[in-house]
């Protein structure tokens, strides 16, 4: 795997670079955030925020609006505003320093397999038929258009940009939409069984999410279980609004 650090300070990037090159990891880097925006597009990003030329959140940023590539921040940085900020923008995951490679390792695996695209299994189509599989087509909730194929959304026909992790999020409790998904549920199927990540990843996702789709009535809080996706006018989705049963969840 192609690693891009990003990372102004040799006593820390030198073994870094050396640890994870005993992983396997082919492992570039970038000594300023310019240097980091101008590099051919990795794998895999390790961002550090303390950059000379600027703030590791701006790289953050302008990485995300370009690219899907997954984001790990590394940082001094132990604040919670940081790692909020950081992970609204679009950051996979935050490690604050000090840290082992053998951690950091442990990370981008299962970074790897939160963000790699799942492999889906599509129904047969019935003999005779032209029609694409029940997979294929776009999923309404009230206003709410969902593409799982084009991992686009509409709401009322405008277009929604959610960042990956936010689609995938929407994705999931759109499968049956009005049912309440406990935290442990999302974090397994959207994340990963075995997530690294702060406790409160979900909660900023949730929040985004909410803010983009311009009404947090959209996702309801379940106290002290999780949450479900609700149609704010109160409409009540239609059987065909909801996939098949079949379907690999976003």
């Amino acid at each position: 795997m192609q690693v891009l650090l990003i990372e102004d300070d040799e006593r820390i990037a030198g073994p870094l670079a050396e640890g994870l090159g005993r992983y396997g990891f082919t492992v570039e880097r970038a000594r300023t955030g310019a240097a980091a925006l101008a590099a051919p597009e990795p794998e895999m990003v390790l961002l550090d925020l303390g950059l000379p030329d600027m703030d590791g959140i701006d790289v953050c940023r302008a990485l995300r609006q370009r690219s899907n590539v997954p984001i790990i921040m590394i940082t001094a940085r132990g604040e919670e505003i940081d790692r909020v900020l950081g992970l609204e923008l679009g950051a996979d995951d935050y490690l604050a320093k000090p840290f082992g490679v053998r951690e950091l390792v442990a990370r981008i695996r299962a970074v790897t397999r939160r963000t790699r695209p799942p492999v889906m299994v599509q129904p047969a189509r019935a003999p005779g038929t032209g029609h694409a599989p029940p997979s294929d087509a776009a999923q309404h909730i009230g206003p709410l258009t969902l593409d799982r194929r084009t991992r686009q959304v509409h709401l009322a026909g405008r277009a929604v940009a959610l960042a990956p992790k936010e689609f995938d999020l929407l994705a999931y409790l759109a499968q049956d939409p009005g049912a309440v998904c406990s935290r442990q549920q999302i974090v397994d199927q959207v994340w990963d069984p075995h997530f690294f990540g702060p406790t409160k990843t979900l909660d900023v996702h949730v929040a985004a999410l909410r803010r983009k789709l311009g009404d947090p009535a959209w996702i309801e809080t379940i106290r002290r279980v999780g949450f479900r996706l609700h149609v704010p006018d109160g409409t009540t989705p239609t059987a065909d609004s909801v996939p098949g049963h079949d379907e690999t969840p976003g």
